[in-house]
């Protein structure tokens, strides 16, 4: 069995594929790239600082074929600004949506 020190509910995966997102009162589509994902969040890198709170749908779209791509409804926990201008959305995942 696997060492597992993480006081989380769920694994953290670093991964490092494309993300596009939208605002959920919106219909504009906005491009990231997602870092870490987990069981309950995700967390990805965005050109724009969101509040927490702001409700999102965000559709990670990986680099393999083996991995499908997921849709997913989330909420921003927390935006924090990068050394290079740009910013990191950590958001809780509040529903897979279905194909």
């Amino acid at each position: 069995m696997l060492e597992y020190d993480e006081k989380r509910n769920y694994i953290r995966m670093n991964v490092d594929c494309e993300l596009t997102y939208r605002l959920a009162d919106s219909k504009e589509l906005h491009k990231g790239n997602c870092t870490t994902i987990s069981g309950s969040g995700v967390s990805f890198i965005a050109d724009t600082p969101y509040e927490p709170g702001k409700a999102m749908e965000v559709n990670i779209l990986p680099k393999n074929a083996i991995t499908p791509p997921m849709t997913a409804f989330v909420e921003v926990v927390r935006t924090s600004k990068q050394e290079d201008g740009r910013y990191e959305i950590a958001a809780s995942i509040k529903s897979i949506k279905g194909n």
